[in-house]
């Protein structure tokens, strides 16, 4: 096992818990650090590392890695179990695709506007933006409709054989199916939702819910 890794997250944070997450599925521990790159004063630990004012950042020792895809493969290359990454060309070509799917088309829509306006708006006391809400709607369609496509191949989201893919995507469609307008448009998806079926019990996504007992 690794030692002397550290994360900075901030718990609400998609990207953190994907990290967790993995930690988690690749049998790693990290000592964590709680910080809000939101706060009206920037923490300096978080400038120390990263000029963007993001989470999440992985120190292993006086190695600094940002941004959750390297983070990943990181964690996966260290590792001491098989690795998540597929070594058919075409498997891992498509588990990539499904990672900048996720992080380009689908983090904003799914996460920054559905749920944010949908759940956790509401569940915090602030006021939602409908209008948000209904662009990340509209928007999330294409994303579930190309990520239902490749769940349909069944060599990539197919519930069994877990990769980076699933790790990245899970998190997300977590959140996305808090809203029960996200949970219903799923639903259109038959091959993404029984993706769905299979990964949305897995302890990894259970133990890194930030909501748990709320």
């Amino acid at each position: 096992m690794a030692e002397g890794l550290t994360l900075i997250g901030y718990r609400y944070s998609v990207y953190t818990r994907i990290v967790r997450a993995a930690l988690i599925e690749m049998g790693l521990e990290a000592t964590y650090h709680e910080l809000n790159p939101f706060a009206a004063t920037p923490d300096p630990l978080l400038s120390e590392h990263t000029p963007f004012g993001r989470v999440p950042v992985l120190r292993d020792k006086d190695f600094t890695l940002t941004e959750t895809s390297a983070i990943l493969r990181y964690l996966d290359a260290i590792g001491p179990g098989l690795s998540l990454v597929p070594t058919v060309p075409h498997q891992m070509a498509r588990m990539a695709q499904v990672v900048a799917i996720t992080d380009f088309y689908g983090y904003v829509p799914l996460v920054r506007q559905v749920f944010a306006n949908a759940v956790f708006a509401p569940m915090m006391d602030e006021p939602l933006d409908q209008s948000a809400l209904s662009e990340g709607l509209i928007n999330a369609r294409p994303v579930l409709q190309s990520l239902n496509a490749i769940a349909a191949e069944g060599h990539q989201l197919n519930g069994i054989d877990v990769t980076l893919a699933d790790l990245h995507l899970a998190p997300m469609m977590a959140y996305f199916t808090m809203a029960q307008q996200g949970a219903a448009m799923l639903a259109a998806f038959p091959d993404l939702q029984r993706w769905w079926q299979g990964v949305a019990d897995r302890p990894s996504l259970l133990q890194t819910d930030p909501f748990a007992g709320r």
